[in-house]
């Protein structure tokens, strides 16, 4: 496409945009409650709507939608811009189930060897004595082990991958993707609203996020709960088209994720929109963690095997998602301001699966689901999947199909696959979460690298919200319990396979336990600090301390700090 073809397309969008935003104003002024947002084509593969005109179903027609009494007025550039509202404001506590004993706690990891949905074709669970399982695929390789001695579920995924959970007595979690990587959560109580505070832990760096849990058709799931919200001009600003289209220099030429899925991801040209660049902004974090993913596991990225790629089409529904969480995200904080907290009738995917709208969803971790035909196949960050419909009243998961997927052993554009509420409520807390930084990013560099100057109303810091402000502090002992559990999943898995029957009738024994895959290996460099070495390897046997000297004893090493810092290794 030449230079002249850009600027008539960019420029055909924008128009497109203003007019649709325009109509979405209209629809909203007039309407309590909004009519019900037509069902996009049933083929989800098919061409997409730009992204301005997806943003009819910007306000879905969820029940108690609100009312136009009382709605912010105009924000953004020069008065002019509508302000996005989307579903009901939150706060009717009715609708928030506090867990109790007998549900099924978030992430929780009683029976979660078991696929939710559809169960691959072959796969096969034993059961131990003490109520531990081991399930294997088809092809007697290992899947999930579950050892409910230590409330335990190990899973190995197709692409080689490892994701180690525990659930404790008291309900607190942790989640280990690979050594000195995943996160810790901890329940607390907000004026009787439970929430989940989570310390993430990655490339010796930690960070908090939090939650709020409910119930969708018996199933436990959480949901992103925005630890700031930022103020009405800011969020017309990011919803709205831009006065013109701009081109923006990322800077990926050098990154090797950019390289390596050059086939599969290509970044717009020029940006109309807030949501256009966010959308961009969300692929590239995404690609980024699964390169990364792919190198912690494997030791070298594996490459791509006929990628079913991000098309243009594909991307402006991921866009048009986008517009429409932004919106969702500016009636939360309206709300948020008379002590309201989120209600998942709102904010959650039983709204999503319940307003006639097909929404794309954008993978944030690996997952092995199960096609129409029984087939398992996996999916990972940065792939798209759409609604295909309505779930049914007794479902335990919905169906959706595959957009663009990286090739090899993923599901192939096309396909039907069962997803988990859970699994599916992670995936919209995963575009919500990276929105958030993004919007971060976006406010920091309005006016520079081409991006157009915010009006002085989107320039206001985010407000923290209450319940964030009293949440307890992160888990200083993060990285120390990943490692832990990290290095505990190896012993699990030996105990249970161990202690799995031998087949009926006696004929045999059992199936040989296949091997865990062996941890990557651990460095220790000089100028390295004290979290990061007991990051990577646990608490110390004992501490030899010398002041500004400290010696950590390891079963096979010594390491002396020096004012904090590694100087030494024997």
């Amino acid at each position: 496409m030449n230079a002249h073809q850009i600027i008539k397309a960019s420029s055909l969008r924008y128009l497109t945009g203003i007019l649709a935003v325009l109509f979405v104003g209209s629809c909203i002024a007039n309407a309590d409650p909004p009519k019900k947002a037509a069902a996009p084509a049933a083929k989800p593969a098919a061409a997409a709507a730009k992204p301005a005109a997806a943003a009819k179903s910007a306000a879905p027609a969820s029940k108690g939608a609100p009312s136009t009494a009382g709605r912010p007025g105009a924000a953004g550039a020069a008065g002019h811009a509508t302000t996005p509202v989307a579903g009901r404001p939150a706060g009717a506590a009715a609708h928030t189930a506090t867990p109790t004993a007998t549900g099924a706690r978030p992430g929780g990891t009683a029976g979660a060897a078991k696929p939710a949905g559809r169960t691959p074709a072959g796969s096969k669970t034993t059961k131990t004595a003490n109520g531990s399982s081991v399930t294997t695929r088809a092809n007697g390789s290992r899947a999930d082990v579950h050892d409910a001695k230590r409330g335990m579920d190990v899973h190995h995924g197709l692409n080689g991958s490892r994701r180690v959970s525990v659930e404790h007595a008291d309900h607190s979690r942790v989640v280990a993707e690979g050594r000195g990587r995943g996160y810790v959560q901890h329940a607390y109580n907000y004026h009787g609203h439970e929430f989940a505070q989570r310390t993430y832990y990655a490339n010796g760096v930690a960070y908090d996020r939090f939650y709020s849990g409910y119930y969708y058709h018996g199933a436990y799931v959480e949901m992103y709960a925005p630890g700031y919200y930022y103020g009405p001009g800011f969020y017309g600003w990011a919803y709205n088209p831009w006065y013109a289209p701009v081109p923006y220099a990322w800077g990926w030429g050098g990154n090797p994720w950019f390289g390596f899925y050059g086939g599969f991801f290509t970044p717009y040209p020029v940006y109309a929109s807030a949501s256009l660049w966010l959308t961009d902004y969300m692929i590239s974090q995404s690609l980024t963690a699964a390169y990364q993913a792919q190198v912690d596991a494997n030791a070298q990225a594996a490459a791509l095997a006929n990628p079913a790629p991000l098309t243009p089409q594909v991307k402006d529904l991921i866009s048009a998602e986008v517009q429409r969480q932004i919106a969702l995200e500016n009636s939360e904080a309206q709300a948020a301001k008379t002590g309201a907290v989120q209600d998942p009738a709102s904010s959650g995917i039983q709204r999503m699966l319940t307003d006639n709208v097909q929404h794309v969803f954008v993978a944030g971790k690996d997952l092995d689901l199960v096609d129409a035909a029984g087939t398992e196949c996996a999916i990972s960050e940065g792939d798209a999947l759409q609604l295909t419909g309505p779930v049914a009243a007794n479902a335990d998961s919905a169906t959706l199909a595959v957009l663009a997927s990286k090739g090899g052993k993923e599901c192939q554009r096309g396909d039907t696959v069962s997803v988990a509420f859970a699994d599916l409520q992670d995936m919209q807390n995963h575009m919500r979460e990276t929105i958030d930084a993004g919007m971060g990013e976006l406010q920091a560099k309005q006016g520079k690298g081409g991006l157009p100057m915010a009006p002085p109303s989107a320039t206001a810091p985010p407000t923290k919200t209450d319940f964030a402000m009293n949440a307890p502090p992160p888990d200083a002992t993060a990285a120390t319990q990943i490692n832990q559990s990290w290095g505990e999943a190896d012993k699990a898995e030996q105990e249970v396979a161990s202690q799995v029957p031998a087949p009926a009738g006696g004929q045999g024994a059992a199936p040989a336990p296949v091997p865990a895959p062996a941890a990557p290996p651990v460095n220790i460099d000089l100028g390295q600090t004290i979290d990061q070495v007991t990051g990577a390897l646990g608490q110390p046997k004992s501490v030899v301390n010398l002041g500004p000297k400290k010696i950590y004893v390891y079963k096979d090493m010594k390491i002396t700090f020096k004012d904090g810092k590694v100087t030494d290794v024997q």
